[in-house]
């Protein structure tokens, strides 16, 4: 008989990275099981659920993705979307992360639907404008999409109801539930009112056909990071690309307030009405409409808000919304004008001993996985064997991320992790690769990396913390990461 032997440590809330843990969260200490490296990384691959894509018409470009929460007894509320935007027979990419609160109705909705606007607008603009579009033009195209969309999450409720909160005083509480309760028809209108009560922030990235431009929608807290090569190896410029909309934002609580003068409460704590986070939000319809809305609809709505307590709390400040907006923050990039390393010395980097030119050790280097190879190899050192003085230039990288990996990272400390992840992912044998049986779990996923920096990197024990800690809450903040090659 083959007994498992398991071991155990014991974890302090201080041990915990991001936020989420704290001395109140006791008794500590707390158990965890401590994981060896091959169980680390088969652990790490079904929590995250690390997924690959190639981008671009040619699929020269490559993007990986994971979704994670390593509590059992919670779902998590963030999500992504990796695709590309058929327009008139020619692929833009479109990729994204969402943080959702509250639940996950709004989030899934939004994750879902969004692409599909994007790619709506954008063929419409092209049936007018024949193709001939400016970055400028692109840019308030990407902004309309967005704000329609949300705006109609909570117009699609108002038009069962004569269009406005206004007109809810010519129904009773009663014929408004039997219109929106309407689950024994099929639950349209109910699926309709569900999508206000909850909420998401929003980060979207856009790239043309050509591959000449970027552009980048953010509404909320979530991160965009531009990651480029300088003149060799181990110089990486980092660049943080977006504005976080929320309490952490002088600026942002400054427009809020100039928006509603003379209501000292319209942020308090920080927070939107005293209740929200976020400044910027898909959804959060009750921050958006009159209290009508919320007190004759979703109150009324079943299953709903079993104590609407925590809602009046805020509602009763809610004077003249809207106190959030949709309006994201639209950023562009040419891509064909930023300059790449022309020449990266790496002269010391080991290469197996077979010859192989540099222009396949680049390709190679990047190339998407295949989801269908079977192979279980652990990477070994390869004999040193030098590199030619130069190759082909090395990627650019965008990091898009929930909040959760900037919770992970302590402020200060992402640039650090950003930056050895980079070298990691360069000064790696591009030959060797660590794969599982499982499709589509290669350990070389660029996001699954990058993960495991976040949470504790070549620490053993702190990344077993993270993955196995006995809690029955969420002991880290959800946390979403797509990574792609630019």
């Amino acid at each position: 008989m083959i007994v498992e032997r398991v071991s155990y440590n014991w974890a302090y809330s201080e041990d915990i990275p991001g936020s989420r843990c704290g001395p109140e969260d006791g008794p500590w200490p707390r158990p965890y099981q401590v994981l060896d490296e091959d169980e680390l990384w088969r652990e790490l691959r079904i929590l995250a659920k690390p997924q690959t894509a190639q981008l671009g018409e040619d699929a020269k470009y490559k993007a990986d993705s994971i979704n994670f929460q390593p509590s059992p007894k919670t779902k998590t509320q963030d999500r992504y979307v990796v695709t590309q935007l058929k327009v008139n027979e020619r692929l833009w990419s479109f990729t994204g992360v969402f943080d959702g609160h509250l639940g996950d109705v709004t989030v899934e909705h939004v994750a879902h639907h969004l692409p599909i606007i994007v790619r709506e607008f954008l063929t419409k603009a092209e049936e007018t404008n024949a193709g001939q579009h400016t970055a400028e033009s692109i840019s308030e195209l990407f902004n309309k999409a967005i704000m329609a969309f949300d705006d109609a999450i909570a117009h699609d409720v108002l038009d069962l109801f004569g269009g406005s909160v206004d007109k809810l005083a010519d129904y009773s509480d009663a014929q408004i539930r039997e219109i929106i309760n309407d689950q024994h028809k099929g639950g349209r209108n109910w699926r309709k009112a569900r999508l206000c009560m909850y909420g998401t922030t929003a980060l979207v990235a856009l790239v043309d056909p050509d591959h000449k431009n970027l552009w980048i929608a953010n509404i909320g807290d979530c991160q965009a990071i531009m990651v480029s090569p300088g003149n060799n190896a181990k110089d990486w410029k980092i660049e943080v690309m977006t504005t976080n909309h929320n309490g952490d934002n002088d600026a942002e609580l400054e427009r809020v307030r100039n928006s509603h003068p003379g209501e000292p409460e319209c942020i308090k704590d920080r927070r939107v009405l005293g209740a929200l986070a976020p400044t910027r939000c898909l959804g959060d319809i009750p921050f958006k409409q009159p209290p009508a809305f919320t007190r004759r609809i979703l109150y009324n709505l079943f299953p709903g808000f079993h104590n609407t307590s925590p809602w009046e709390e805020f509602l009763v400040r809610n004077q003249t919304p809207p106190y959030i907006t949709a309006e994201p923050q639209i950023i562009h990039r040419r891509l064909d004008e930023i300059e790449p390393a022309s020449s990266t010395p790496l002269s010391n980097t080991p290469l197996p001993s077979r010859t192989s030119s540099a222009s396949s050790i680049a390709k190679n280097m990047f190339r998407s996985s295949n989801n269908n190879s079977n192979t279980n190899t652990k990477a070994t050192t390869a004999p040193a064997s030098p590199l030619p003085a130069t190759y082909s230039p090395l990627p650019r990288f965008l990091i898009l991320a929930s909040d959760g990996f900037a919770d992970l990272c302590d402020g200060e400390g992402q640039k650090r992790i950003i930056e050895s992840w980079a070298r990691s992912m360069v000064m790696r044998n591009p030959l060797e690769s660590v794969t599982d049986s499982e499709p589509g779990s290669r350990q070389d996923n660029m996001a699954l990396r990058l993960l495991r920096r976040a949470i504790g990197g070549e620490d053993r024990f702190g990344v077993s913390r993270v993955l196995t800690l006995d809690m029955d809450v969420a002991w880290i903040d959800d946390t979403s990461i797509v990574v792609q090659t630019i």
